[in-house]
């Protein structure tokens, strides 16, 4: 009996070794791009690591743009919000895959050991911030890019790779602004994968929702010995926050998803108070002096609720009205105002998705094991590419693990990264390799 082997098989060895031999070119680049300190907010350095990706995909045959998200939140002269994207033919007809990381991380925060920006290689481990969340991931798809294509130098279709801005605070002037440019659009991509830090034997799906807004309460400013000549905005917030307490975080407790959403705690609606400010300002740097005695008469706080696929983004928001208009209704001179700031739905692709399937494969073929389907916690681009881009086949997949996203000591496995990039130049084979019909 004779055993047909197709084209692909014969060549998957073969590109994973290649993989591995690309060990040192990982750390290197990993460590490179660790070593931009692209911190948002405010947005630093952004054309800097976005030069830095144009010169070296050049180098591997693609076409390189430079897009800034011009009139985006946060964009400005001194902090232009910079994206990348590249993309390099294939020599026959075929699909478009495309890899979208953001190359902005978060602040440093304090607890660290590691010199944050210093991309230290210690023990199999890169440190620095945004090792995890989500440069490794970055370059192991650029990684996992050059190799496919040098390997299989006549694939089908497109790959294309991205650099985008501010994932971190809302990708407003990254993804969203390219995915209304088109750049997203259904007809000119096909499979999105974003190598955020999942775990690399899990494909995420998808995220919650999330609704973030602002809510401020009046008062009547007075001289602070004579408080009963004036009304305390701080002691109307308190009663905001004891309603929250007592009422809302207790429903919130109560409502739970189908939804595979990691970890099992972010299964349920949650709501995080982001920050809370009253009364005078803070004084500025230097200022020795005392408060003035004064009631205040404002008081806001910012509230970043996140729920789940199985509640409505109006009912979301009317559980918060009802329980403020509650409040009016029992308390003397109580009045505020509430301020949307941004809401995302949830999104979730199907399991049975090409790109879903080709992942699974792909982490089998690698690992040895069946991959395990979640959803994030949190919101991430694919947000944008649903909701603007109108594309439903798009996932994350990526090395690095969740829980060291945004902690001090971040880091993210050398070998992780390599697995990760395995998959996703298997990923690339079965999509666009020499088995793919166009």
């Amino acid at each position: 009996m004779t055993t047909i082997v197709s084209a692909a098989a014969e060549l998957k060895p073969r590109l994973t070794a290649e993989i591995d031999a690309r060990r040192d070119d990982l750390i290197a680049l990993t460590r490179d791009l660790i070593r931009i300190p692209t911190v948002n907010p405010p947005g630093e350095n952004y054309l800097e690591v976005c030069e830095y990706l144009k010169q070296r995909l050049s180098k591997h045959g693609y076409a390189v743009e430079l897009v800034r998200g011009e009139g985006k939140p946060g964009d400005s002269d001194r902090y232009p919000r910079w994206n990348v994207v590249a993309r390099r033919e294939g020599q026959q007809p075929g699909e478009t895959v495309h890899f979208n990381s953001h190359h902005d991380v978060v602040e440093v925060g304090r607890g660290w050991t590691f010199d944050p920006f210093g991309g230290e290689l210690r023990d199999g481990r890169i440190y620095g911030r945004g090792t995890c969340d989500m440069k490794g991931g970055l370059a192991a798809s650029i990684i996992a890019a050059e190799a496919f294509a040098d390997i299989v130098p006549d694939y089908h279709g497109a790959i294309e790779i991205s650099g985008t801005a501010d994932e971190e605070t809302g990708g407003f002037g990254g993804v969203a602004y390219l995915a209304e440019q088109g750049y997203f659009s259904p007809e000119r991509v096909q499979h999105v994968i974003i190598p955020e830090p999942l775990n690399k034997d899990r494909i995420c799906l998808g995220h919650r929702g999330v609704w973030w807004a602002e809510i401020e309460t009046y008062g009547r400013i007075a001289h602070g010995s004579m408080p009963f000549l004036g009304d305390s905005a701080i002691r109307h917030m308190a009663a905001v926050l004891r309603e929250f307490e007592e009422v809302l975080y207790p429903a919130l407790s109560q409502k739970h998803t189908a939804m595979p959403v990691v970890p099992p705690g972010a299964r349920q609606s949650t709501m995080n108070i982001n920050s809370i400010h009253g009364g005078q300002a803070e004084p500025e740097g230097g200022f020795t002096g005392f408060p003035a005695p004064v009631v205040a008469h404002s008081a806001r706080i910012v509230i970043d609720r996140r729920y789940l696929i199985e509640e409505s983004p109006a009912a979301v928001r009317q559980e918060v009205v009802d329980l403020l208009e509650k409040l009016r209704a029992e308390r003397q001179g109580f009045s505020y105002e509430i301020r949307d700031l941004w809401t995302i739905s949830p999104t979730m692709t199907d399991k049975e998705a090409p790109v879903v399937r080709s992942v699974a494969k792909a982490i089998g073929e690698v690992m040895g094991v069946s991959p395990e389907y979640v959803v994030s916690p949190g919101t991430y681009d694919q947000k944008h590419i649903d909701r603007i881009g109108r594309l439903k086949n798009c996932i994350a997949y990526g090395p690095g693990i969740l829980d060291l996203a945004h902690q001090p000591d971040e880091w993210v496995g050398v070998d992780d990264m390599l697995d990760s990039a395995k998959v996703m130049a298997l990923t690339l084979l079965d999509l666009l390799g020499p088995d793919r019909v166009a």
